[in-house]
């Protein structure tokens, strides 16, 4: 734990993946996770530190209370290290967009660890922490953990609950690990997830255990290999990673399915929707007169100058820019053309996966995470959709609540080598076989190293 924090301390002036780190708490709690260093992006309520969520708007928030997935893990013994860095607000895909200024990818520090988990991720990556949390609302675990050769799963939409998880999206917000081992981001969720009275929307399935089946073989598994993702649009180190992740578990056993899900250009059409949407809804409530940034404004000055003053120095340009679509795809004479639209789309995405597993009796889908190699930081600063585009494969799970997992399967060419993930993806609830696979995929995988 120690180590943890001046390992942190050390190498954070080049990563700026912390916000805050915090001194030693003392002997953690006796539990199954009792003596790890964790790391929590700052979008997750701590009572310890500031949650920020990346954001003007909330400078020097402090949280009266844990988040029900951190009060899990200080309960299990995990000990809390630190805050990470983030996109604000969770939105963006590069972890450019925080007023903490970029974070970098330990294997190449002029390239971005993908966002909005980057503080996240870089954390783990560069060996400071064994587990962090993030979130993931369209991509947010998955797509960091694929560009920093890392294990990213983001569980079920109601698996774990959302409560002390500063909203974003709310009907696609999910909290979940990024490790560099299946096992560990296993454990993790093990501690966190469950029913939870404080979020409706959490389920009350009870968690099985996730542990016992994870060494379990995959002979009588059929995986459906996505061979319409596998595009001339790609990297061809992703196409490559894909094939031969699933020629490693057609060796150990398992079926490969050749199956078609809808164009991911859909997806993303509807997601950048539904999402702003949701948004503009939630960041409401950021108007400078409850808590958060309060603008100085004159004596004479209306409401609406308030609210103008303190929303425009508490934004970043990103979050304006999602608010302001968000806004207008509720406005009236817009929404049935559009928000309206995309829930529909939305349905027909959950069918179309649903779909597929029947058809095929699937236990489980195999496609890209992103569609190339980490980018260098400020490639993609000054066009939006070409960064909303790294999102085209992990949005349509996000909408259709599934849980998903990205994992490393392959490394580009070249002097400097950058890691390249795949993502699984399995029916709701059925986090299990999930890991069961990955595990396996993990197992018959090349070892990982990692940047020292």
């Amino acid at each position: 734990m120690n180590a943890a924090i001046d390992r942190a301390g050390a190498l954070n002036g080049r990563l700026n993946a912390f916000t805050q780190i915090f001194d030693s708490p003392g002997a953690p709690r006796p539990g199954p996770l009792s003596g790890m260093p964790v790391a929590i992006k700052e979008n997750i309520c701590t009572r310890r530190g500031l949650s920020t969520a990346g954001s003007r708007i909330l400078e020097g928030y402090r949280s009266p209370f844990d988040a029900t997935a951190v009060a899990r893990l200080l309960d299990a013994g995990a000990v809390v290290i630190g805050k990470t860095n983030l996109d604000e607000f969770g939105m963006g895909s590069s972890t450019e967009h925080s007023p903490h200024g970029p974070t970098r990818n330990p294997w190449d520090l002029d390239r971005v660890p993908g966002g909005s988990s980057g503080g996240s991720a870089s954390a783990v990556a560069a060996g400071i922490v064994p587990v962090a949390l993030g979130s993931d609302t369209g991509g947010s675990i998955r797509q960091p953990a694929a560009l920093c050769g890392l294990v990213g799963l983001k569980p079920t939409y109601g698996r774990v609950s959302r409560y002390g998880l500063i909203a974003y999206a709310s009907s696609l917000d999910v909290i979940g690990p990024i490790s560099r081992t299946v096992t560990e981001a296993a454990r993790v969720l093990q501690v966190i997830a469950g029913p939870d009275e404080h979020d409706s929307t959490c389920s009350k399935r009870p968690v099985p255990d996730l542990l016992t089946s994870l060494e379990s073989p995959v002979e009588n598994l059929r995986i459906g290999l996505v061979r319409s993702m596998l595009s001339g649009a790609n990297h061809p180190a992703v196409n490559q990673a894909i094939e031969a992740s699933a020629a490693r578990l057609a060796d150990a056993g398992a079926t490969i399915v050749d199956v078609d899900l809808l164009d991911p250009d859909i997806a993303i059409a509807t997601y950048y929707i539904v999402a702003p949407a949701e948004a503009s809804s939630n960041l409401a409530r950021f108007d400078g007169v409850r808590y958060g940034r309060r603008a100085a404004i004159p004596n004479d000055a209306s409401l609406d100058d308030l609210y103008r003053a303190s929303r425009t120095e508490g934004f970043g340009p990103e979050v304006r820019r999602r608010i302001m679509l968000g806004t207008h795809v509720l406005s009236s004479g817009y929404y049935d053309a559009y928000y309206l639209r995309a829930l529909k789309a939305r349905r027909l995405i959950r069918n179309d996966f649903d779909r597929a597993f029947d058809t095929h009796a699937l236990h489980a889908l195999l496609m890209p995470v992103t569609p190339g190699p980490a980018f260098r930081i400020g490639e993609k600063d000054k066009d939006p959709l070409a960064l909303y585009l790294e999102d085209v494969y992990t949005v349509g799970v996000s909408l259709a609540g599934l849980p998903a997992i990205a994992m490393p399967a392959g490394m580009t060419e070249g002097n400097k080598p950058l890691p390249i993930g795949v993502q699984l993806v399995a029916r709701p609830f059925d986090e299990p076989t999930l890991l069961r696979v990955a595990r396996t995929l993990e197992r018959l995988s090349p070892p990982m190293n990692f940047p020292a």
